[in-house]
């Protein structure tokens, strides 16, 4: 069996969102699925990790086809805004004239996404490869959704099947209410979303929210298959001498835990050794309003601001941080999101502190595989009486996790459960 992926995100691009899909067409050939994977030739990626390519599979076929980005114009008005808007960095408060400016052009003029204009050159040359050579199925992953739009055009002219995969939600997706849309750019997006759905022959997402949200919407077949976790080549095993609370990822804006950061105030107030002890650290992109966040509640001296680092160096720190920290939105809307680094946490065996929305998603995994501890927003004193709880047993030198059944989320295990549905 043959399947062709349409990916906008593929090494050397930084970051978690392809990562599941990295993983699958390492794993597909297992299950004697040959993957074809068609991706950009010049993407104007916000992140780049070239450490990333040496965990592309060997002997995959890779096709590329040039894409016009208006990033790469917008870029020249403003570079820095630009990456940000790019990479989700979104300011909520304060926005610049050009901010504001580079949102709107973004929201309303390229629907769905900034990669719009790579749609019609691909469907044309997929066209001719797909004339050329056997293809059984044809699978779209977006965000971008953009790309799903190549999957619909093709399926439409050409009668194969096509699986439409949404690593995020489309019309909710978190940062969609601050793109300023306008009322006709609400209406095409969910009448593009709309079709994709309908006319997808399965839909694939990482999240059981996000299969409730479809079911409204479509009554094609939805599989939830989630990220997962590979195996691991340790380069550091020893733990931090100091009680580190790390977070390793992106903090947006909206993902604010001003409650955390003034739990580990209070404690500090409260406990002098914990004040020798304790040390933040944030390892990836941080938005401004964040920090600002952190040095009110007087933990300036405990922050250290490492920024964007290799996935393998990411790995690094999820294994020697003492306490890791997972932080969705306290919105309805982010009850769906589950952080692909959540499964690395759980493969690390430290324990995990979550906040996020009362119902989210990531949180009945943590749960159940009892790889840590989850709060809601409002919860501070449960969380508070946590951390401290968490840093005796590190004082104690017995600080650790007791994982439950987490081998389900192996990457090998889900691309098995991927094999089965497409060899329906």
């Amino acid at each position: 069996m043959k399947v062709l992926i349409i990916s906008y995100y593929w090494p050397p691009a930084g970051g978690p969102g392809f990562q599941i899909w990295l993983n699958f067409v390492k794993y597909l050939t297992v299950f004697d699925i040959d993957p074809i994977v068609f991706i950009p030739e010049n993407p104007s990626y916000p992140i780049i990790d070239e450490y990333v390519t040496s965990e592309v599979a060997p002997k995959i076929t890779v096709l590329k086809h040039k894409i016009f980005e208006p990033y790469q114009f917008a870029s020249v008005l403003s570079n820095k805004k630009t990456k940000a808007i790019s990479s989700g960095l979104i300011k909520e408060e304060k926005q610049s004239f050009m901010e504001r400016l580079l949102l709107y052009i973004r929201g309303n003029f390229f629907i769905p996404d900034a990669r719009k204009f790579w749609v019609k050159p691909s469907v044309k040359f997929l066209q001719e490869y797909l004339s050329k050579n056997s293809i059984d199925i044809i699978i779209s992953t977006g965000p971008p959704h953009s790309l799903h739009l190549i999957g619909l055009q093709l399926k439409q002219q050409l009668d194969i099947r096509w699986i439409a995969d949404f690593r995020d939600p489309w019309t909710t997706i978190g940062y969609h209410d601050r793109l300023k849309l306008s009322s006709k750019s609400k209406k095409k997006h969910r009448k593009l979303e709309s079709q994709v759905l309908n006319q997808a022959d399965d839909i694939l997402v990482t999240s059981p929210s996000t299969k409730k949200e479809f079911e409204l919407l479509t009554q094609k077949p939805i599989t939830v298959i989630t990220n997962g976790f590979d195996d691991l080549t340790l380069t550091k095993t020893q733990l931090d001498k100091k009680f580190s609370c790390s977070h390793i990822g992106s903090l947006l804006a909206k993902r604010n835990p001003i409650v955390l950061w003034e739990v580990f105030a209070e404690i500090i107030q409260e406990n002098p050794s914990f004040k020798e002890d304790f040390e933040l650290n944030l390892i990836g992109k941080v938005s401004a309003e964040i920090v600002a966040s952190i040095e009110k509640a007087g933990l300036k001296e405990h922050l250290n601001l490492f920024g964007y680092v290799s996935h393998e160096e990411a790995r690094d720190y999820q294994m020697t941080s003492q306490v890791l920290l997972l932080i969705e939105i306290d919105a309805a809307y982010a009850q769906c999101i589950i952080p692909g680094k959540l499964y690395e946490y759980m493969q690390s065996g430290r324990p995990i502190i979550g906040l996020g929305p009362e119902k989210a998603d990531f949180k009945q995994i943590i749960n159940e595989t009892n790889t840590g501890f989850t709060f809601n927003y409002n919860e501070k004193e449960r969380l508070k009486k946590t951390v401290f709880n968490l840093y005796q047993s590190y004082k104690e030198n017995n600080l650790n996790s007791s994982s439950i059944g987490i081998q389900q989320y192996h990457r090998k295990s889900l691309t098995e459960k991927l094999a089965e549905l497409l060899k329906k």
